[in-house]
């Protein structure tokens, strides 16, 4: 029969039940933070906070802010909250210093990011005849296997064939006829790109894709939906600080991404202030765990930039959304003297179509190169591929569109220059880099 098992959703019916349960985590996390990290003890006492202190969900402000580096200085095992025999796995991210940062996990944080993720499957509309090929990263990673562990308790075939090796993975989509894509967004245009160019669009039963780890913009979405035929596509959150993957997830209405806020409190600050921003302002994600037990988060800075998505989602869940992550605050461009992120420039690219633009279209993949030349001023090239079927002819006139809207709404002057499709490097194992920066060689 056509339908999941059971439902992963917690019986939640009101913002209030769910602001008790955050309350709750709170108070039990100040607590397991302070009694089982010395860090954390002292971090809290230089703050003069102590876990009784946190008397209501407004009290998090009085707790201390932890950070990459808090992780990174702890190496090998970082802010552990319990003893060491009590922990059943650990997961690497890569770091800033040259060494990883190593999150622990007990065997009931592994259960509670199943739980959790499965709910991401159930939100997409999955069921337990979909067959998931998880073309996520395998290894110290956290992709893979939380993906696999998530379908495996929520009833659907996983597929663990990992990233890369794109005949396998045809091969695979083609004969086991897999209806769900896990991957990057930069991986789905690739393999999107090799079904067309093979004709296999109609050997396959694909359906639906989730995206993690990078940002896919609206012209990559679009282009990937055409050239595999899918329904839906869907984008997940996480990190590994934060379990991993599977925090979050946007509905069939792709207005946000609900996150699981009761297992998690984000606030929205300002990087520099670290003050709230006004609802539905961009600022800085930053969370606070409420059951994990190994290593406990305690408002944790992500750099991810966001913002809260204001009223309830009209499907009717009561989990609050986050909007799609614009960058990352230390991934900010600087370039004389304006702040700008590559998620503005390919907001602007996204903008331009057929239907919008009589010269013709572009691609979906773009470039940012910057440079300092031998008159010490910063310059700006952008790379864009041309559409697949658009014309070279009309390149001169789109490059000066694209340059004038880049001025207009980010006021930065670009050198803009429109590249054969396929030109730009894709990558298939991890995500793409968007950005060469060369001013500081």
């Amino acid at each position: 029969m056509d339908t999941v098992k059971k439902t992963f959703m917690p019986e939640i019916a009101t913002e209030e039940e769910l602001k008790a349960l955050q309350l709750e985590g709170l108070k039990w996390t100040a607590r397991h933070a302070y009694n089982g990290s010395d860090v954390y003890r002292q971090r809290f006492d230089d703050a003069g906070v102590a876990p009784e202190d946190i008397k209501s969900l407004e009290d998090i402000r009085k707790l201390p802010f932890t950070t990459n580096k808090d992780l990174q200085n702890g190496y090998p095992f970082p802010l552990v909250c319990v003893p060491m025999n009590d922990v059943v796995r650990i997961h690497a991210s890569s770091g800033t210093t040259g060494k990883r940062k190593v999150l622990c996990y007990t065997q009931k944080d592994i259960d509670i990011w199943t739980q959790f993720f499965a709910r991401c499957y159930e939100l997409a509309g999955l069921t337990t005849e979909d067959k998931i090929q998880i073309s996520s990263g395998y290894g110290v990673w956290t992709a893979g296997v939380s993906f696999q562990a998530a379908a495996e308790a929520f009833g659907a075939m996983a597929i663990p064939i990992g990233p890369g090796n794109i005949d396998m993975q045809l091969q695979f989509m083609e004969d086991f006829q897999t209806t769900v894509m896990t991957c990057t967004a930069s991986m789905a245009l690739l393999l999107a790109e090799e079904v067309n160019r093979r004709g296999l669009k109609d050997k396959l039963t694909l359906k639906k894709i989730i995206f993690g780890s990078e940002r896919a913009s609206d012209a990559m979405r679009q282009r990937i939906k055409e050239l595999l035929g899918v329904e839906e596509m869907f984008d997940i959150s996480g990190m590994t600080e934060l379990y991993g993957p599977g925090a979050g997830l946007d509905c069939h209405y792709h207005t946000g991404i609900h996150y699981w806020a009761d297992t998690y409190i984000l606030e929205i600050l300002n990087p520099e202030t670290l003050e709230p921003v006004a609802a539905g302002e961009i600022g800085e994600m930053v969370v606070t765990t409420l059951k994990k037990e190994a290593v406990p988060l305690v408002r944790y800075r992500t750099r991810d930039l966001t913002r809260l998505i204001p009223g309830r989602c009209s499907c009717g869940s009561i989990f609050p959304r986050h909007d799609r992550f614009l960058g990352r605050s230390d991934d900010m461009i600087v370039f004389r003297g304006v702040n700008t992120f590559p998620g503005h420039i390919d907001q602007i690219l996204s903008t331009f179509s057929d239907a919008a633009l009589e010269c013709g279209n572009i691609g979906c993949e773009y470039k940012i190169v910057l440079d300092r030349k031998d008159d010490g001023r910063e310059y700006m090239q952008l790379l864009v591929e041309r559409g697949m079927e658009a014309e070279a002819e009309k390149d001169p006139q789109l490059e000066q569109l694209i340059k004038s809207r880049i001025k207009k709404e980010i006021l930065i002057s670009a050198d803009v220059k429109i590249v054969d499709y396929g030109a730009l490097p894709r990558n298939e194992t991890g995500k793409t880099k968007r950005v060469e920066d060369n001013r500081y060689r």
